[in-house]
């Protein structure tokens, strides 16, 4: 199937996007004094990826860079690499399906600064490998400055991330994060020494990473793990069981077959005290 019939396809039957329009249009009914808002980044938008564009940009302008250039920047991105549309969108719907705290797409879309922040870095990593490595690095310094989270634009994320809350997120140049993975705050995807090579933590799919978990060199995380809040890990982690400790230690199983979408934190601290 081609990308452009792919294209065609998703601006007929868009679910995402036809929940984001919908629900803007129930935010302006109930509030009219957000009605500027939810024209200006939503109801304005024939399509998803402009309206992403434009919120994006909006939240990251500054007067070093407008908004205007950046949604420049974030249209060359697309076109290098458009898979970042299906990508966002899995992105919103793997939030609103995990986070009990989300009731419309709109108020993820709109307000989210974990998804904003994933977001941001698949625009800066297209341009990142399309060579326009400076100005990826300088919307990595304002996803920092504006969103408190700090991931190398080399970094490479798959689809499905929810981010949740998202303060203090950090992610070294060679790390890879997998699919439908869930990660909330504090969490470190750091290297060790000062190797250029390869040195940071492999993430499989379907992982969920707790509060404050630092995760250490040139590791893997297998499929399906579960890594407690505050561990520490520094050695490989098989799928599909549950590592807790400083340094991280396996204590049992993951207890489910699919933790980054259950979102089970309290099993760990129960395995912990059992």
């Amino acid at each position: 199937m081609s990308t452009n019939f792919k294209t065609a396809e998703v601006a007929m039957i868009d679910p995402v996007w036809d929940a984001i329009v919908s629900g803007a249009r129930q935010v302006v009914a109930k509030e009219p004094s957000l009605a500027n808002l939810l024209y200006s980044n939503v109801l304005n938008h024939d399509r998803f990826e402009d309206a992403l564009a434009h919120r994006l940009a909006e939240r990251l302008h500054h007067p070093d860079v407008s908004a205007d250039l950046i949604r420049q920047a974030f249209r060359d991105a697309l076109e290098d690499r458009p898979e970042i549309a299906m990508e966002s969108r899995a992105d919103l719907a793997a939030t609103l399906e995990r986070d009990p705290a989300l009731h419309k797409a709109v108020d993820g879309f709109l307000y989210f600064k974990g998804y904003h922040a994933i977001q941001t870095h698949r625009f800066a990593h297209a341009l990142w490998m399309g060579g326009r490595k400076d100005f990826a690095l300088y919307l990595q310094s304002r996803s920092s400055a504006v969103f408190q989270v700090d991931i190398n634009p080399a970094a490479r994320i798959g689809k499905g991330i929810m981010l949740d809350h998202a303060t203090g997120f950090v992610v070294g140049e060679t790390a890879t994060i997998g699919d439908n993975v869930s990660i909330l705050q504090g969490v470190t995807l750091g290297g060790t020494g000062k190797s250029e090579e390869d040195r940071h933590p492999k993430i499989g799919n379907g992982v969920l990473i707790g509060a404050h978990a630092v995760v250490l060199g040139n590791i893997k995380v297998g499929d399906c793990a579960r890594i407690g809040a505050g561990s520490v890990v520094v050695k490989d982690v098989p799928p599909r069981v549950t590592v807790v400790g400083v340094p991280a230690r396996i204590i049992g199983e993951a207890g489910t077959p699919h933790p980054a979408s259950v979102m089970d934190q309290l099993g760990v601290v129960q395995d912990v005290t059992s």
